[in-house]
C-alpha cells in the first residue's frame, strides 16, 4: 500500500529522498521556512481537496519535522553554553 504522506514513491530517486536534498541546498534558517510555507499550503488548500485528510496529514507531517528541526538546533545552542 503506498504511503503518500510518510513515504511517497515519488519522492525518492537515487536513494535520497527530495526532503532531505532540499534541505541540503539551504540554509537551516532557510530550510525551516520551506517547512513552515510547506505546513501552510496544505492548511490552505485542504478544504479543497478531495482527500482533505491527506493534506491535513501532510501538513502535520511537516510540521512535525519542523519541531524536529527547530528542537536539534535548539539542543545544539544550549550545549555551547555547558
Amino acid at each position: 500500500m503506498t504511503d503518500n504522506v510518510n513515504n511517497p514513491a515519488h519522492y525518492a530517486s537515487g536513494g535520497i529522498e527530495c526532503i532531505e536534498a532540499i534541505k541540503a541546498s539551504m540554509t537551516h534558517e532557510a530550510f525551516l521556512g520551506y517547512l513552515k510555507g510547506n505546513i501552510q499550503k496544505y492548511i490552505w488548500r485542504y478544504e479543497k481537496k478531495i482527500n482533505p485528510v491527506e493534506d491535513l496529514k501532510k501538513a502535520r507531517w511537516c510540521m512535525n519535522r519542523l519541531v524536529d528541526e527547530v528542537e536539534v538546533s535548539h539542543r545544539e545552542m544550549l550545549a555551547k553554553f555547558d
